[in-house]
């Protein structure tokens, strides 16, 4: 058992993400809200409780590398360089998702993912052992929250119908992951990149990395 997250925890977010709830937990920054990525209902719960627009996808962390290749359509060399340097981390990665994704995470056939830094979040996605979504607990426009007590405050009609299981804890604050998109053939070690959120990884850092410029949107 990992020491962020306490066995007692662990169960009671266990249970709630088999049963199809949502769970808020820390991660690297601030506080997510964490669904089963292949449970039709928890995605219908989550979105209840934290619509999005039709213009955004979900962000999901995985448990690992493994994890990610089946959410996506198999990598390209470029996109796993950056993964293989980056993960676990402050890294978020928009590629090709699989068709057998729901697509109430995806936008326009990709999706967002990263296998995310040290947190309880972290840890509750390794037990389970599967992705879960994160997107941050706040309200449209508002900050995100770093404790459990500004989650259940927010969220409060959530927790009263039982569909959000807050942990108890608080989040260490900071900036988001860093959000870059990616498009480059399969099995191809260059291709196309740009920055959609700066974040806690400069893109200086992974211009140095991938040895190439970011593309400004359009692709062209």
């Amino acid at each position: 058992m990992s020491s962020s997250v306490n066995v007692a925890d662990w169960r009671d977010a266990a249970r709630a993400l088999k049963q199809g709830r949502v769970v808020a937990a820390p991660t690297e920054s601030s506080y997510g809200l964490l669904a089963d990525v292949h449970n039709p209902d928890a995605i219908t719960n989550l979105l209840g409780i934290k619509p999005r627009g039709s213009d955004k996808g979900q962000p999901l962390i995985a448990p690992n590398l493994e994890s990610w290749q089946t959410l996506i359509q198999p990598p390209s060399a470029f996109a796993r360089r950056l993964a293989e340097r980056f993960w676990p981390g402050p890294l978020t990665l928009v590629t090709a998702a699989r068709e057998s994704l729901d697509v109430r995470v995806t936008l326009n056939g990709s999706v967002a993912v990263r296998v995310p830094g040290p947190s309880v979040a972290a840890d509750i996605a390794a037990l389970y052992g599967a992705a879960l979504t994160a997107t941050s607990a706040n309200d449209p426009g508002a900050p995100p929250c770093l404790s459990a007590d500004e989650v259940a405050s927010v969220f409060r009609a959530a927790v009263a119908r039982g569909q959000l299981v807050v942990l108890a804890g608080t989040a260490p604050g900071g900036a988001p992951s860093t959000l870059i998109e990616l498009d480059s053939p399969q099995g191809s070690a260059v291709g196309r990149w740009r920055v959609i959120r700066e974040g806690a990884i400069p893109s200086a850092s992974l211009r140095q990395v991938l040895n190439t410029e970011p593309t400004e949107p359009p692709w062209g």
